[in-house]
């Protein structure tokens, strides 16, 4: 997930927007500014209607950590861009406002 996201919006409140009939639900968030971690209980219903939580402990990536991470491992063409839910594309810069990212390497 994109680490610029955080530093500029709630995490919590991205999620609370996300709250429909079927969806997760989410509950307990707190993010470590220091970690780049995001704690939360995810809590969901399956197809039998059993409830289900996990305990969640989600990284967030930035593109300098990406990159370096990439390079460590010889890749030697990276791009970073925006991902857009169902349209991820070269063509979408990278902002604080996309809340996932695309990397696209090659060795």
């Amino acid at each position: 997930m994109n680490g610029l996201y955080p530093l500029f919006h709630s995490v919590r409140d991205f999620l609370a927007s996300t709250r429909e009939e079927g969806n997760a639900v989410y509950e307990n968030n707190t993010f470590d500014l220091m970690t780049f971690r995001d704690f939360n209980t995810t809590i969901i219903e399956d197809d039998s209607g059993n409830r289900k939580e996990l305990a969640c402990n989600e990284r967030y990536y930035v593109p300098s950590e990406i990159t370096w991470l990439l390079k460590s491992l010889s890749f030697g063409t990276i791009g970073i861009f925006g991902a857009r839910l169902g349209c991820f594309s070269r063509e979408h810069r990278l902002t604080a406002e996309d809340f996932e990212m695309l990397g696209v390497a090659q060795l």
